[in-house]
């Protein structure tokens, strides 16, 4: 199921990382799709920081509160990506930067593309490698801007949304 490691991080060490990314991805409290992330030191093998998506920081449960925002706004999955929770990706650079853990040269591992707002801030953290968990985000997405500027993308299976892209 799970693609090699490659150069820093073996393929049985990469396989239990996922495994923790999907695990982590069950706190978050969006109604819609749960997203984890894992920044990863490749040549120690430790887990740096993670990050969900979900609502601001003691601003709720939800995105707007008490409410889903892009449910009460009746947003098609993939789209408007300002309108929502905050994403994994997001959250965990933003706890990095928070708690002074340097994100130069690590490796991301996330359960879906990142959007572009999210590639954008993964490309300037300095993040190496980004490793997507197949089956997440299903819209317009930012791996290409990640691979036009030097970061490597693996692809490796995951569970699939089971509602499929109704959302």
């Amino acid at each position: 199921m799970f693609a090699q490691g490659g150069d820093g991080l073996k393929a049985k060490h990469l396989e239990i990382r996922i495994e923790q990314c999907l695990a982590l991805a069950k706190a978050s409290n969006c109604p819609r799709r749960k997203f984890g992330a894992l920044l990863v030191d490749p040549d120690r093998n430790v887990v740096l920081m993670d990050g969900y998506n979900g609502g601001p920081r003691g601003g709720g449960e939800l995105c707007g509160g008490d409410v889903c925002l892009r449910d009460a706004e009746d947003v098609k999955s993939g789209t408007r990506v300002e309108i929502g929770c905050h994403h994994a990706e997001m959250n965990l650079i933003c706890n990095s930067a928070a708690n002074g853990v340097s994100t130069k040269g690590a490796w991301l591992l996330v359960t879906g593309e990142p959007c572009m707002m999210c590639a954008k801030l993964i490309h300037h953290a300095g993040i190496t490698k980004v490793v997507v968990v197949d089956g997440g985000f299903g819209g317009a997405n930012g791996v290409g801007y990640l691979e036009q500027h030097g970061i490597i993308i693996q692809r490796t299976d995951g569970p699939k949304d089971p509602r499929g892209d109704n959302l």
